[in-house]
């Protein structure tokens, strides 16, 4: 895809922010909880500015990431969105235009502005990418600190820092991965101090499991594989498993941690089989 798309730096992605527009917020499928925390955190700092937005995803906000969602509406369906209606599209977290499903064919002449933390994508609309930031939550937050101390906002809302919180500790692997830097760590440290509970994330995060997340992990432990004297990991899961044990797509994001955690192991996938 090639076409004179804008890279615009911090300064400028906040004046396009403060543009007084309703606003349609989207995100990546197979949403996990940077993308979901992401959005519904910018959807909250437009809340508090008084500006309209909704957020929308091709699939609904997976059951276990809910908490970031529930209360601030209901379907996340793209469909529902649109029917909300729009001035501007903004998408979090979505390096390519592949990421967003069936929702950038729908809005792809219509997003305005891509925020996003990875080196490697595909540029899709004006945008602001810092290959930096441990998350895309992390330039979340900077965009909340800066309003808050241009006055823009009064204050940063218990749930908009939770969102924030969660979206970094997600992307992280709970701060245990090599994308950490002094700044994740300084900007958790501000979320705690602001009074944010942590500890309550991080269990809904990573130890909060439904049961076909359990079977699911089952599953991989049961067809684990290891390659290259064991510096190859993977697991797999087929269509008829899922269907068996009831697993959907969503269900499938802590299968990775199986084959990851054996030691030695320097790569680790999954197989999402059709048979």
């Amino acid at each position: 895809m090639t076409s004179n798309f804008n890279e615009l730096d911090f300064d400028a992605l906040c004046e396009r922010l403060c543009e007084n527009k309703s606003t349609l917020i989207v995100y990546h499928t197979h949403s996990d909880g940077d993308a979901v925390g992401s959005a519904f955190a910018l959807r909250e700092i437009f809340r508090l500015m008084d500006i309209p937005a909704i957020c929308a995803c091709s699939d609904e906000v997976p059951e276990r990431l809910r908490f970031l969602s529930d209360s601030a509406q209901g379907s996340v369906l793209i469909e529902a969105g649109m029917e909300l209606g729009h001035e501007r599209v903004i998408s979090v977290d979505s390096a390519s235009p592949t990421q967003l499903g069936d929702m950038f064919h729908i809005l792809h002449k219509d997003i305005d502005l891509m925020i996003d933390h990875h080196a490697r994508g595909t540029v899709y609309a004006d945008h602001y990418i810092d290959a930096s930031a441990s998350a895309t939550g992390e330039i979340i937050y900077e965009i909340a600190a800066r309003f808050a101390e241009d006055g823009k906002i009064d204050a940063l809302s218990p749930y908009l820092l939770t969102c924030i919180y969660a979206a970094i500790s997600s992307d992280t692997g709970g701060f245990r991965y090599s994308n950490v830097t002094p700044r994740t760590h300084r900007i958790a440290a501000e979320l705690i101090e602001a009074g944010i509970d942590a500890a309550d994330i991080n269990h809904k995060l990573f130890e909060s499991k439904t049961l076909a997340q359990v079977c699911a992990e089952g599953l991989a432990i049961e067809s684990l594989e290891l390659h290259f004297d064991g510096r190859v990991a993977c697991s797999s899961i087929s269509y008829r498993e899922k269907q068996k044990y009831g697993v959907e797509e969503a269900d499938l994001d802590t299968m990775i941690e199986i084959p990851r955690s054996v030691m030695g192991v320097e790569v680790a996938f999954v197989l999402n089989l059709n048979g």
